[in-house]
């Protein structure tokens, strides 16, 4: 369900800025300072009333920034985020008619996986490219490799989500099974209402340096 071209900014990112925005006047400050350290893929989340208008002034005046939305619960939700421009989406969980609403938009979706039967029911729906939330108490890397075993053969890949920190990020780049990670520390919401990009961008810039210290395919 990801293009071509997606999946090769994934792979040259490697990490998805995952956020929460309430007010709309700090989307696009937020995408700058992100953008100025280095990371070009983001993650909104569907967890606020303005999310979708700071997608559209992203959109808007920030293109170069990769914008997509998570958090997609509701095929309505889909229909809404693809009105608006959302390069890609992603939920927390597998629900299949969200997956089908993806599809027939013609919208990249990673669904949100914990168990080797959201993995299975994933594939069923035809997606390759799958969210483990949440990763650290789900049993972080160890817990990954075991139930990603059965499938790898199949070419599935995983965006963990949940305790990626910058002292684990380069462990979890370097499995095999990770395509990228979800930074929720680059931005969290304190530092976003404080208006501190310059914090923003030190942590984007902190968690581009990791990235780079990685040959291409994380090996």
């Amino acid at each position: 369900m990801f293009s071509k071209d997606l999946m090769n900014q994934l792979a040259s990112q490697r990490i998805v800025a995952v956020l929460v925005v309430d007010k709309v006047a700090s989307a696009v400050p937020l995408a700058q300072a992100l953008l100025a350290g280095g990371v070009s893929t983001m993650e909104l989340t569907l967890r606020t009333p303005v999310a979708i208008d700071a997608l559209r002034a992203i959109r808007a005046e920030v293109p170069e920034m990769v914008a997509g939305m998570g958090t997609v619960l509701t095929p309505e939700q889909v229909d809404q985020i693809v009105a608006a421009g959302a390069a890609f989406g992603v939920a927390p969980g597998t629900n299949p008619r969200v997956i089908r609403a993806a599809q027939a938009s013609g919208l990249p979706f990673a669904p949100g996986i914990a168990t080797p039967s959201d993995i299975e029911a994933a594939l069923e729906l035809g997606c390759r490219l799958l969210k483990l939330f949440p990763a650290e108490p789900s049993g972080g890397l160890n817990y990954l490799n075991s139930i990603a075993a059965p499938f790898a053969h199949l070419g599935v890949r995983y965006i963990p989500l949940g305790g990626v920190q910058p002292d684990n990020m380069s462990t979890y780049l370097s499995n095999p099974h990770v395509a990228a990670v979800g930074g929720s520390w680059l931005a969290p919401r304190d530092l976003i209402d404080g208006q501190n990009w310059t914090e923003i961008t030190r942590r984007a810039r902190e968690a581009r340096q990791i990235v780079e210290t990685l040959s291409p395919k994380g090996a």
